[in-house]
């Protein structure tokens, strides 16, 4: 049955304007932002060398402070692990006649590759077909995916919604036309590759059934059935099984607002409804709703089951995915930062702090990254050139200085050196953190195999830091930019993923 929706994005904006990302950025926002770089200049005027050296200490303590809260929650997350587990006993009490009609969303563009493997994966699920409402999401000019789920033989509980042609055209537009026909109490959204486990509805329901009724949201567990494949498929690895098996339930320990992942997001679906669903000019829509959830006074809590996706194997496409999820943290924070004491009072003073740390502070972090091996390595070639009698002058502010030449206005503040060490510590230490984060995620998720690769894991890191700078000079030129991520590239079957 083909149902061509009415509704468009201006619904959302109605509701939910100053949560949109629709205004990349606003005028009071330009105007803080003209402030503070005009007293940036100022103070640069009356004394660089003093503005340098306290600008970079200050960007270095709140690198570190980002990298070290990650650390801790990891760690709680270890110490007591919160994530919501549904055992057998539980699923076996559900009776298939009183299940409740659970949504699916299936948002597809450009996705023939995948197509019929997406409807293998629903026919796989454990739960009665007639309770299924699933939404299989296309957009209208993609005829190849719209002709090709329209001969194959796809359930009779599927729907094929067309998503009319207009901007912008992104996924939380078309999960928005999904959310207006949803039939279910519950609702889930499923990517193109995904691969949940059989039985995670009714774990849903389970967990729903006996949580708080502010818990609005159950984030599964994501993770990568081709993790051998490559080398940037085992670090894409290790990082999906740091985030989702330790940091979001670190998050969850301590009823902090969380960032959701992009697929395998379980609904309360008359909440959702209220919510106004997702931002469709938001590029990380999901991580935007978790935040506005919490802002409302709803909780999300992680859920032990595990969606298995497709890791992207190939750099080009890799970039793409990652620049995308960046420009999307960053608009999520200029979004919730419009104003500060409303931010403040919905989420409160430690809801407040771990956003900046989580949202903010990641994407900072990101793209401070390359910045400071710079100045390493600069910094390094200088110090060797002077050891080696080269004139390098005017460079001269960055030497270190002997006891010797010890001048106390030099020494304090004309000279860069303490920037130097300062850096190289926080750096070492911070990947020391990051190698140690994923040593932990190794065990859990039982990769053994990919321990050689935490060693190598700050390489990895750069690479991330590149791709954010990409997403981050995007902002500019192509906000609402949906950088098309390109699935079935993989060679590696998941017939042995038990789904």
């Amino acid at each position: 049955m083909l149902f061509k929706p009415d509704k468009t994005i201006k619904d959302f904006l109605h509701i939910h304007r100053d949560f949109s990302a629709a205004d990349v950025i606003t005028f009071w926002q330009i105007v803080k932002i003209l402030f503070f770089a005009i007293t940036s200049i100022i103070f640069f005027c009356y004394d660089y060398k003093l503005f340098l050296t306290g600008t970079f200490f200050i960007l270095c303590f709140f690198y570190a402070g980002s990298i070290s809260y990650r650390l801790l929650l990891v760690i709680l997350s270890c110490i007591k692990n919160p994530e919501l587990k549904i055992i057998d006993q539980e699923l076996n009490k559900l009776v298939d006649e009183e299940l409740p009609i659970y949504t699916i969303l299936l948002p597809m563009y450009k996705e023939s590759k995948v197509a019929e493997k997406l409807i293998k994966s629903i026919n796989h699920l454990d739960y009665p077909h007639e309770k299924l409402d699933v939404k299989i999401l296309l957009e209208e000019d993609d005829e190849q995916t719209i002709k090709l789920c329209e001969q194959i033989d796809i359930p009779s509980c599927c729907e094929i919604i067309i998503c009319p042609h207009s901007f912008p055209k992104t996924k939380p537009k078309a999960c928005n036309h999904g959310l207006l026909k949803a039939r279910g109490k519950y609702l889930v959204i499923y990517d193109a590759e995904d691969c949940p486990e059989s039985n995670q509805l009714k774990k849903a329901i389970c967990a729903f059934s006996k949580i708080d009724e502010k818990i609005i949201c159950l984030q599964s567990k994501l993770n990568y059935y081709n993790p051998y494949e490559n080398w940037l498929t085992k670090f894409f690895t290790l990082e999906y099984s740091c985030w989702f098996d330790l940091f979001l339930p670190g998050l969850h320990l301590v009823n902090a607002p969380i960032p959701l992942g992009g697929t395998s997001n379980h609904f309360k679906v008359n909440i959702l409804q209220q919510l106004g669903g997702w931002d469709p000019f938001n590029v990380t829509e999901d991580c935007d709703l978790g935040i506005r959830i919490h802002r409302k006074g709803y909780l999300t809590q992680v859920l032990d089951s595990t969606t298995w996706e497709e890791a992207n194997e190939k750099i080009g496409n890799w970039l793409r995915q990652r620049s995308r999820w960046v420009k999307g943290y960053i608009q999520t924070h200029l979004v919730h930062s419009r104003n500060t004491v409303n931010t403040i009072k919905d989420l409160g003073i430690f809801g407040y702090f771990s956003y900046i740390m989580t949202v903010g502070g990641l994407s900072i972090t990101l793209l401070l990254n390359p910045i400071f091996w710079l100045i390493i390595l600069l910094y390094t070639s200088l110090w060797i050139a002077k050891l080696s009698g080269l004139e390098v002058e005017p460079w001269h502010m960055l030497y270190f200085d002997t006891v010797s030449d010890i001048n106390l206005e030099y020494t304090l503040w004309s000279k860069l050196s303490w920037v130097f060490y300062g850096i190289s510590g926080m750096l070492f230490i911070a990947n020391f953190f990051f190698i140690l984060i994923h040593i932990i995620a190794c065990f859990k998720r039982k990769l053994y195999r990919l321990f050689p690769m935490t060693i190598l894991i700050p390489f990895y890191w750069i690479l991330i830091s590149l791709a954010a700078w990409k997403g981050f000079l995007q902002l500019f030129f192509h906000p609402f930019y949906w950088e098309k991520t390109n699935h079935g590239l993989t060679t590696v079957q998941d017939k042995d993923i038990n789904v």
